[in-house]
């Protein structure tokens, strides 16, 4: 049985903070390089898959995309393959990590 739960951005940053969190950023390439969180990894949804994913049990698993639709089908998707693992995705994507202040980077 899969197991998706969503995450808030403070709950994030503080996962990022303390090196917890693998992110995977499920946008499109054009949006990554306007914008993305610091060390996330570009899987578009399009060919995320549990094969393409880095796996490290060490660490919590969270999906993003800019406002939350595309980082839940990646989870979804992931957990389904992986149903030991716990998938986290962002509490409205990359939009609202933005709106609270959150630091970015861009390409």
């Amino acid at each position: 049985m899969s197991n998706v739960k969503a995450v808030d951005c403070e709950t994030l940053k503080e996962w990022i903070d303390n090196n917890e969190a693998i992110i995977i950023d499920v946008r499109e390439v054009h949006e990554y390089e306007t914008a993305h969180i610091k060390d996330a990894i570009l899987i578009p949804v399009g060919t995320c898959s549990a094969e393409s994913i880095p796996h490290n049990p060490e660490k919590k698993l969270v999906f993003h995309c800019k406002a939350g639709i595309r980082g839940g089908k990646a989870c979804e998707v992931c957990a389904n393959a992986m149903p030991e693992k716990t998938v986290y995705n962002l509490e409205g994507g990359l939009d609202t990590w933005i709106a609270k202040g959150y630091p970015v980077e861009t390409s």
